[in-house]
């Protein structure tokens, strides 16, 4: 009896063992390569609709089955807090999709890829010039793979009915078109208007189009420093391509749009939010980004309206526009960190680029799609000022907002000059910076 006692605990010590080993992988049942790939599960972290995500990562695994990619989805409003909690227990994921204005915030979360393992010259040669927004004097944070281009949506009824046939392309073009577009009252109140700008409350995107203005003088905003630190560069002078393009002529030229003591008078702060004033065709032009595509359309299905990019600095040497940026960093965290490093890569580099970025409505980060020739109504144009589209490391969105509202406010309330104004954006920029 005592030696069948013996036998049995024996027996189920050896199962228990056999299950330890096998749990642990150091003994492989059966072909593991279906249920987890051999290099494990990488999680990846992201903000689009699991319904629309799912048949890309179904796709992807199917074509690359030394692992498996699991999605989790997570909300705009709770991204960033979500991600730092989980990162901080580890028990975040091993990949997230991040926005441009989050990756200085993740900069010392983010694994950062040296150049060693991917060349700069290979980067370039791969994604679009908005993509450098990733890139650091030590390595790439993340591998873009979307870029979303702040275009120029116009009205074309109306601007059929002012006998204008194509939409501006220069800004000293269009500013000569504003007094013929916006109709006032007897009383000088706006009833249509022919652009929403000068103003920060109600004008949408009014950050992203002041950042174009600037950066089209060839004002990078904030700059990498010898010392790998990042900077504030909104300096009042600058060596600019446009005749009277120091910054403070540059937020001066922006806040016009609201004085109603100039030609180019066309907005105030008691008008509706810009977007909805266009989509009740009370605005010749609107400033928006592609994503906004379909929210234009749902808003009013009747608007006869079209997409160009937005006016540039004649003369000026190069074209730009700003933009949004999406990428794939790599947790440094990850538990599965080399497997992690291979589907980042593969994720920017394969058809799921593509596939994400169209199912988002917005350009993808490659340079072989950009190439790509679409035949539908919008994307041409999207596509085009993708190629020149630049942004910027922002180090807190909701700062640089308050920091950039304040910079139009107190020009428009004569609080102080239009320099000094840049001059106190670029310190709390700083300041924002050593955060």
């Amino acid at each position: 009896m005592k030696n069948f006692q013996v036998i049995v605990v024996a027996i189920f010590i050896g199962f228990a063992i056999f299950g330890i080993l096998v749990f642990s992988g150091a003994i492989k049942i059966g072909d593991q390569t279906d249920v987890a790939g051999s290099q494990g599960v990488v999680v990846l972290w992201g903000t689009v609709k699991p319904e629309l995500m799912t048949p890309l990562i179904q796709e992807f695994n199917a074509e690359n089955k030394t692992f498996v990619l699991q999605y989790v989805q997570k909300f705009v409003d709770t991204f960033n807090d979500d991600l730092l909690e989980a990162l901080a227990s580890g028990k975040g994921p091993d990949i997230f999709l991040i926005p441009d204005n989050l990756a200085y915030h993740y900069s010392n979360k983010i694994y950062t890829i040296p150049y060693t393992s991917y060349p700069v010259a290979t980067f370039k040669n791969t994604f679009a010039g908005a993509g450098e927004v990733f890139m650091t004097s030590k390595g790439i944070l993340a591998f873009p793979i979307a870029i979303d281009p702040l275009m120029m949506y116009y009205n074309r009824s109306i601007l059929d009915a002012n006998n204008i046939v194509y939409p501006p392309a220069f800004w000293d073009e269009f500013i000569n078109l504003i007094p013929l577009m916006t109709k006032k009252d007897d009383s000088k109140q706006i009833s249509k208007s022919a652009v929403a700008l000068g103003q920060f409350s109600n004008v949408a995107n009014a950050k992203d189009i002041l950042a174009a203005l600037f950066m089209q003088t060839g004002n990078p905003i904030v700059k990498e420093g010898s010392d790998s630190n990042w900077n504030g560069a909104l300096v009042v002078s600058s060596n600019a391509v446009n005749r009277n393009s120091g910054l403070g002529s540059v937020l001066s030229f922006f806040t016009s749009f609201a004085d109603p003591l100039k030609e180019s008078y066309s907005w105030n702060r008691s008008l509706p939010y810009s977007r909805d004033y266009f989509s009740a065709e009370n605005l010749a032009f609107y400033f928006g980004f592609s994503s906004e595509l379909r929210t234009l359309i749902n808003k009013n299905p009747n608007q006869n309206f079209q997409v160009a990019s937005i006016p540039q600095i004649k003369n000026a040497n190069f074209k730009l526009t700003s933009s949004h940026v999406t990428g794939i960093a790599i947790s440094s965290s990850s538990k599965n960190f080399n497997t992690a490093v291979t589907a980042a890569s593969l994720l920017a580099t394969s058809n799921f680029a593509g596939k994400y970025a169209a199912i988002l409505g917005i350009p993808p980060a490659r340079r072989d799609l950009l190439s790509v020739k679409l035949n539908d109504a919008y994307s041409p144009a999207f596509y085009a000022s993708a190629l020149y589209a630049k942004s910027w490391i922002d180090p807190e969105k909701e700062g640089t907002d308050l920091i950039f509202k304040n910079m139009i406010d107190s020009v428009l309330s004569n609080t102080l000059t239009a320099d000094s104004a840049v001059t106190d954006a670029n310190d709390k920029l700083n300041l924002l910076l050593l955060k």
